[in-house]
């Protein structure tokens, strides 16, 4: 009798389909190169660390293959059964067997599934690696044709990234651009959060919430300029969120105040932070404005500073970005706005939307 084969691989197109089913993907890469970018909801188990990958390719390179591939032997033996025991409790028993990928394909990935199916673990090697997973994302973005993007804009502070988290939460198709780039899309909106995530890992990420969404007759987002902070939003998509009529959002100056407010939690503990972006806006406000916001930031009189900066920079900014096709809802309260926003989008798509009051 045969015995089964020991690194049995998977292509790519299966594998995201046994993703989709709950199959844990392990990626093999060093902590940096993960870091950089992978597939995201991946586990990390690395087989080198950073120092010991550039050890063993070293050695590749100014010696030769043999002694870097014993040197790479002797790096990870220790290492198998606790790696192994990791990749056992991360994985769902009932679920597609797990997926593991390096770089390429190669010899990385090959050695933790052949030593996952000895272990009785069963496990398929990703054919290509990473590589093949990013050059599909990078087609997907040139290539794709995505259903009606309907937008949410409006001045700074009316909520727009509170209302779609509000509609996520009832289901709607909420593709939140600021979430996946955790900026908050403004010349403050780095304030307060965790650093950015590489370019490719976004990419990544907005793949993989339009692929959860990919049978949505629609899509629903936040309007975006091309950048969100240092990401570039894909040009192909921002350029659908273009084309649909926008949803204009209104509401009073105190109501929007109150938003930013809200928005930036321990503002006393960002006080030093809010000097630098407030000095980049000297070029459009001139001296005197700026020198005049700086003193109520370190006054802490931060209700002010707020309504100065919509005032004087945000809403004379947007008032020279208004789509030419939009439909305008008003509102006074977050309740009022989401329920405006529900009935529009069941004007505009047709059908009852989730969420929305079907009751006579």
């Amino acid at each position: 009798m045969s015995q089964p084969l020991l690194h049995p691989t998977i292509d790519l197109q299966q594998a995201l389909e046994q993703r989709r089913r709950g199959a844990l993907l392990v990626d093999v890469r060093s902590p940096s190169e993960f870091a950089e970018t992978t597939i995201p909801d991946a586990l990390n188990a690395p087989i080198f660390d950073d120092d010991e990958r550039a050890q063993v390719g070293t050695l590749y390179k100014q010696l030769d293959k043999k002694t870097a591939r014993r040197r790479g032997i002797e790096l990870v033996s220790p290492k198998i059964p606790q790696l192994l025991q990791r990749i056992d409790e991360a994985r769902n028993p009932d679920a597609p067997p797990v997926i593991v990928f390096c770089w390429r394909g190669g010899l990385r990935s090959l050695a933790v599934t052949t030593f996952l199916n000895l272990a009785g673990i069963p496990a398929r090697q990703l054919v290509g690696g990473h590589k093949a997973f990013r050059r599909m994302v990078a087609a997907y973005f040139e290539t794709e044709n995505w259903s009606r993007v309907l937008v949410l804009r409006g001045m700074t502070g009316v909520g727009k990234t509170q209302l779609l988290q509000q509609l996520a939460t009832e289901n709607y198709p909420v593709v939140d651009l600021e979430g996946l780039a955790n900026h908050r899309g403004s010349a403050f909106g780095a304030l307060g959060l965790e650093p950015q995530p590489g370019q490719k890992y976004f990419e990544a990420l907005l793949w993989d919430r339009l692929d959860q969404l990919r049978n949505s007759p629609y899509l629903l987002t936040e309007g975006e300029s091309l950048h969100i902070g240092r990401l570039v939003v894909p040009k192909r998509f921002h350029h659908a969120m273009q084309t649909e009529t926008s949803l204009w959002l209104e509401a009073p100056l105190d109501y929007r105040v109150d938003v930013i407010l809200n928005d930036y939690p321990a503002l006393n503990d960002l006080r030093d932070a809010f000097e630098s972006p407030i000095l980049a806006l000297k070029e459009r406000l001139g001296k005197v404005v700026v020198n005049e916001l700086l003193a109520l930031l370190h006054r802490g009189e931060w209700r002010q500073l707020v309504r100065e900066l919509m005032v004087r920079y945000y809403d004379p900014l947007y008032s020279h970005t208004l789509p030419a096709r939009r439909s305008e809802l008003k509102f006074d309260s977050f309740d009022e706005g989401i329920d405006q926003i529900r009935e529009e989008i069941s004007t505009q798509i047709g059908t009852p939307q989730p969420g929305a009051d079907t009751t006579d």
